[in-house]
């Protein structure tokens, strides 16, 4: 029986880079950046050669976690959320609009337009789709839908 969920995880092109994105634009804690041992990573991912830097974020209920492969070399892949395979991480933010305009400033590249969520748990909630540095989907919601409380979890 599964307890609770530990993170999420999204292979990077460029740990730094990354790393930078997600604790100095999202505001994510840096809680470890180490090196995996060869023989640790081959027999964890099953990847002959396999070596790898990961990075451990965390968000007040969450961890993010970051992977770089040094070998073997990775191939990007077409993340849109359309495709089956593609994942995304959704964060919770206290001030919707401020956000929007930091992004905004800090050039990310958005993939839709700050909209309403129109039905289900998250109804009246802002939402907005954009991508980290890779390309990796990032969501985030509105604290609360408009002059109502709504639960930050979805059943």
């Amino acid at each position: 029986m599964i307890l609770e969920m530990n993170h999420m995880s999204f292979t990077v092109s460029n740990l730094d880079a990354s790393v930078e994105f997600y604790r100095d634009v999202l505001g994510l804690k840096l809680v470890s950046l180490a090196a995996r041992d060869r023989e640790f990573s081959e027999r964890v991912t099953g990847i002959p050669g396999a070596e790898l830097r990961i990075a451990y974020l965390g968000a007040p209920n969450a961890a993010v976690e970051l992977i770089q492969y040094l070998s073997p070399p990775g191939v990007k892949l077409d993340t849109r959320t359309c495709n089956v395979g593609s994942a995304h991480v959704c964060f919770v933010v206290d001030n919707f609009d401020s956000l929007v305009a930091d992004l905004r400033a800090r050039a990310v590249t958005f993939s839709g337009e700050p909209s309403t969520v129109p039905a289900g748990p998250n109804r009246g909630r802002q939402v907005l789709y954009f991508e980290d540095p890779d390309g990796n989907t990032i969501e985030i919601f509105s604290a609360a839908a408009a002059n109502e409380r709504v639960s930050t979890h979805v059943p």
